[in-house]
């Protein structure tokens, strides 16, 4: 009977907050404002990203209740990196290798990188997200959790706004303010964005060259190892100790060889003096990657194993 109550009780107690919050809401956004000019952004250009903010209790509800979930590489790899996918990002690679070709060159990164983390940050620019990015910056930044960070990224577009790079309503992204067809927070915008095509704008929502351009130069930024793999995958033997492996475990292939580690084939690496480490991300009995510098370097654009191997895999699978 107690959890019962408490339950019917909740949204009762629930609706003061929301009205609370909703007069608090655009004394904030005055209060943003203020920073923002203070921060030299022109008053043009605050009043217009801010015409139409208001409290978005959507965006309140996606950020507290994310769902979490526990997959497995095996599931992540299914769910991330399905036939249809490949398929699609094949056809969009063969789409775009002209723009893509001199790109590449230019920041002296990997193609297939730049459109693996372009199919898994937007589908290949189809799934961007509707969201106005001030909104959900300024929502975000009022709700109170990593406030500062927020804050600090809705100043970050309205200074993209001002240097008219975009148009307050074009500049849409997903409910946690990642913009455009790379995902790209504000402050990343403002580090690695480039107008690739010289038409003195660096759009990426809809010119595919800043978004490629964009990509490379992040991966260029972040270290990028021109002509050097990412990882491949390899075969480790039954009694591989879990502590010889993980990212941070580097050896030369010729110590990994000594260990029984090989090619996914069964052969030797070509060479032995190259670095690597051993990435085995369902453990024992699962698949396994002799891991690179560059593997690192995609991880900068998100931490997380699964996502590195994803996109590099996606990339091996699209040319």
């Amino acid at each position: 009977m107690l959890t019962r109550r408490v339950l019917l009780s909740a949204p009762i107690a629930a609706l003061p907050l929301a009205a609370a919050a909703e007069s608090r809401f655009p004394s904030f956004v005055q209060e943003l404002k203020a920073e923002a000019l203070r921060a030299g952004i022109s008053r043009a250009t605050v009043e217009a990203a801010f015409a139409r903010v208001a409290l978005n209790p959507k965006i309140f509800e996606l950020d507290h209740h994310q769902p979490e979930f526990t997959l497995t590489w095996a599931q992540y790899k299914a769910r991330v990196i399905p036939a249809t996918r490949i398929a699609n990002g094949r056809a969009a690679y063969a789409r775009e290798a002209a723009r893509l070709g001199p790109i590449s060159a230019t920041y002296r990164c990997d193609p297939r990188i730049v459109v693996g983390i372009w199919g898994l940050e937007s589908d290949f620019g189809t799934t961007t997200g509707k969201y106005r990015v001030v909104e959900s910056l300024a929502n975000l930044a009022f709700d109170g959790r990593r406030a500062s960070y927020f804050r600090g990224e809705c100043i970050n577009a309205l200074r993209i706004l001002d240097a008219g790079d975009i148009a307050p309503d074009a500049m849409t992204g997903s409910w946690a303010g990642a913009m455009g067809q790379p995902q790209f927070m504000p402050s990343s915008y403002l580090h690695y964005a480039v107008d690739a095509d010289g038409d003195g704008k660096r759009d990426i929502w809809g010119n595919r060259a800043d978004v490629f351009g964009s990509i490379a130069n992040y991966l260029g930024k972040s270290g990028w190892r021109a002509g050097e793999p990412w990882a491949q995958q390899i075969s480790v033997p039954p009694g591989l100790a879990a502590g010889q492996t993980g990212r941070d475990v580097r050896k030369t292939l010729g110590e990994w060889m000594a260990l029984g580690v090989r090619r996914s084939d069964g052969t030797a690496f070509s060479r032995t003096d190259v670095h690597g480490a051993v990435v085995m991300p369902d453990g024992a009995g699962g698949e396994a990657f002799m891991t690179y510098a560059n593997f690192h370097v995609i991880r900068r654009y998100n931490p997380s194993d699964f996502y590195a191997l994803a996109v590099g895999l996606l990339g091996n699978a699209v040319a």
